[in-house]
Order: structure tokens, then C-alpha cells, then sequence
């Protein structure tokens, strides 16, 4: 990929995800639940990124096969995310962060909601490029990059898969009502669902590195691990747990690492 198809890429996914985060702005106010947002911004990002990959397997650099798993990589990794948060959209009244910051803006709320989302749309189309980026790797050889993402790749979806599924049974027993899961991934991370979510756009960092403009994709993990470190992941969850299970809360928090798991 060059330069030039660079910005062209990254222009075309900004103006799709865009577009579709404003769609999710409507859905939300049509519905008055803002659990649709996450699921919808999940596919766009999900469908642009696939679309991105395929659309470079006709260039002369481009390998098939490689833009084909990045494709795929990319669709199996929005068509889980989505549907698990379209299952907890279903059995929820309202996304608890989004309910306080639409609180929190009061009048204001559906305008600053739709610049939320717009900026939301940036994060997307950086995530888009580094699959479009990986799609682009210049050979057609089975690289030790290839390899190694694909590795990664497939641990970060096992692990998200699995501690989203241990969240699940935890909550789904009666006996843990009111409780923090502390119980498998859970207990090594306050937040394992998010590491693993992090984990997967290193993924396709590493597949995209070493020629041209593909660095540029390691902007995806660090603007998600910036997202969900200090911006709408862990801090809302963390406070409201703070208000709500303060001394279970504590106790948590004393014995197990915020972000990345404990190994031993």
C-alpha cells in the first residue's frame, strides 16, 4: 500500500464509519436504548475493515490469500463481539455509561451524543486501516509476521470468547447476585475481556509491519488501549462498582491487576 492509497483508505473509512455512527445516534434515539450503539459500531468497523482488505486483493502487491484471512480475521472477530453485545443489549434496560453521560448532559445530551459517536467513528476508521493494512503486506509468502499474528489473533478470541462466557455463567447463578466475578480470567484481571479486545488489533499490527506505510496500523492498538484503559472502558465500570460494591470492590482491587492478567 502506498502512501497515497493510505489516505485514500483512510478517508473512505472515516466517511463510512461516519456515516454509520450517525445511524447508531438515530437508532438510539428512535429506541431510547443506547446498548444498540457498541453493537453497531462493532459491524461497521467490522464490515469496513473487510471490505478495505478485499477491495486491495486486485493490486499488483497485494497477496489473495493473505487479504482473504484478514478479511475473515476481521468478520470473526466483529460477528462475536456484536452478537455477544447484542445479547447483552437484550436482557439490559440501558447501557449503564452511556445512561450517565446522556444524565450528565442533560438538554444538551442528543447533540454531544452525536459528537461522541462522530469521535467514536475516528477510533473505528484507525482500526479499519490496520486490517486494510494487514490485507496490504506486499508478498505473497507466508511471513513470520503472518504467522505470528495469526497466533495472536487466535489466543486474543479465545480468551475474549472464554471470559465474556465465565462473565455470563457467573451472572446467570443466583447465588453471585450483587457479587464481582472474580472466578478464571477474572480472577488474574479486572478487565480480561479488555485485554483480549486490545490484544486482537496488536494482532493486526503485527501482520501489517514491515513494509511501506504499515506501521501506521500500530496506531490501532494504542488508541484502544487508550479507549478502554482511561477513556469508556474501565474507568465508568470501575466507578460504579466503587459506588456500589465498595468493599468487595477494594478487596478486588488489592489482589488482582487492573489490565494485563497475572500470569502466575
Amino acid at each position: 500500500m502506498t502512501f497515497v492509497s493510505l489516505g485514500v483508505n483512510a478517508l473512505t473509512a472515516e466517511a463510512a464509519l461516519a456515516a454509520i455512527m450517525a445511524g447508531a445516534w438515530a437508532v438510539q434515539r428512535l429506541t431510547g436504548q443506547s446498548g444498540w450503539i457498541d453493537a453497531i459500531w462493532t459491524f461497521g468497523v467490522g464490515t469496513t475493515g473487510a471490505a478495505l482488505a478485499l477491495a486491495g486483493i486486485g493490486s499488483s502487491e497485494a497477496s489473495g490469500w493473505r487479504a482473504a484471512g484478514v478479511a475473515t480475521a476481521a468478520g470473526l472477530w466483529s460477528l462475536r463481539l456484536g452478537l455477544h453485545i447484542i445479547a447483552r443489549t437484550r436482557q439490559a434496560p440501558d447501557d449503564p455509561r452511556y445512561r450517565k453521560l446522556i444524565d450528565d448532559w442533560g438538554q444538551s445530551s442528543p447533540a454531544r451524543l452525536l459528537f461522541f459517536l462522530q469521535a467514536q467513528a475516528l477510533v473505528g476508521a484507525a482500526l479499519a486501516l490496520a486490517i486494510a493494512l494487514a490485507a496490504a503486506a506486499p508478498s505473497s509468502e507466508l511471513r513470520v509476521q503472518d504467522a505470528a499474528g495469526l497466533a495472536i489473533f487466535a489466543f486474543a478470541l479465545g480468551g475474549e470468547s472464554a471470559a465474556d462466557a465465565q462473565l455470563r455463567r457467573f451472572k446467570a447463578d443466583p447465588a453471585h447476585r450483587g457479587r464481582i466475578c472474580d472466578i478464571g480470567l477474572w480472577g488474574r484481571s479486572r478487565h480480561p475481556n479488555y485485554f483480549f479486545e486490545w490484544l486482537i488489533w496488536v494482532a493486526f499490527a503485527v501482520v501489517a509491519t514491515g513494509a511501506g506505510p504499515g506501521a501506521v496500523a500500530w496506531i490501532a492498538p494504542a488508541l484502544m488501549y487508550w479507549t478502554l484503559r482511561y477513556a469508556s472502558g474501565v474507568p465508568p465500570i470501575e466507578d460504579r462498582m466503587r459506588l456500589t460494591r465498595s468493599d468487595e470492590f477494594r478487596t478486588y482491587q488489592a489482589r488482582t491487576p487492573e489490565f494485563f492478567p497475572r500470569i502466575f
